[in-house]
């Protein structure tokens, strides 16, 4: 089975008002006595419970209610609805990629990049959940901002347009994204079968050799046979990581210097 599919968290909800409720200019009307909590407690609350879950499926208001010893409705006085929350918890860990980036200090553009690969990594590694959430209409944020404008900064100044500076951190988040997905998921069916991958390859190794004849496919068998060897299993996350993000730096060197050498082009 694949990654579980993405929760979409603006569906069926009002923009502005999420915006409003992540900026914290509008407070939702607030009955009966006064509350103890404040909006960040729920939304650390419910990051703690996807952490511990490591995704989605079972989060609920009624879990982060039970989590912070309180009724369920009274979480609809802090954040309208669970797509909001969901909206919400991606802001808020957002944030830990800005202190990253923040903390990365100010080098190269490829190190620029490399540093917000790596930021966006740690992240999906910390919070497997944020891979579930839809993010083609963005958490518009504080935190989401700044984490776009940090990005942003680390190629500002090479040349490249405005859209293409969009575009390479755009590249960059989509190379991130697909590997951690792979990793994720890898890690998901270990947990959930409790075998290795490498204990998996024992298993199916003898009835592999019974079917397959290399000499039907050289080059899958040299290849698998190298990359194998080389990785001590059918794939490594890590190694395709550094491996695309290295060809995606080059690609994004070679766009810079042909539009110097290219008096007049934008």
């Amino acid at each position: 089975m694949g990654h579980m599919a993405e929760t979409q968290p603006n569906s069926g909800d009002d923009p502005e008002r999420t915006v409003a409720t992540l900026w914290g200019t509008r407070q939702l009307p607030r009955r009966g006595p006064k509350h103890a909590l404040t909006t960040a407690q729920v939304v650390r609350a419910a990051v703690e419970l996807a952490d511990s879950d490591q995704d989605l499926q079972s989060l609920s208001m009624r879990r982060v209610a039970e989590s912070l010893s309180v009724g369920t409705m009274s979480l609809y006085t802090y954040l309208a609805s669970r797509e909001v929350l969901l909206q919400a918890m991606l802001d808020a860990v957002y944030s830990e990629v800005v202190e990253q980036l923040e903390a990365g200090g100010v080098g190269s553009w490829q190190e620029g990049l490399r540093t917000v690969a790596q930021a966006n990594w740690d992240l999906y590694m910390r919070h497997p959940w944020v891979l579930q959430i839809f993010t083609g209409r963005p958490p518009l944020g504080p935190h989401a901002i700044a984490k776009y404008d940090r990005e942003l900064r680390m190629i500002d100044g090479t040349r490249l347009s405005d859209v293409e500076m969009d575009a390479v951190i755009t590249l960059v988040h989509t190379h991130v994204e697909g590997v951690a997905r792979r990793r994720i998921d890898a890690d998901r069916v270990v947990r959930r079968t409790g075998i290795s991958d490498a204990q998996w390859w024992q298993r199916v190794q003898p009835a592999l050799a019974e079917v397959f004849d290399p000499s039907q496919f050289p080059v899958a068998a040299r290849v698998g046979e190298a990359a194998g060897q080389a990785h001590q299993a059918a794939h490594n996350p890590e190694y395709a990581f550094a491996f695309g993000l290295d060809r995606l730096i080059q690609g994004v060197q070679s766009l810079i210097e042909t539009k110097a050498t290219s008096p007049g082009r934008t």
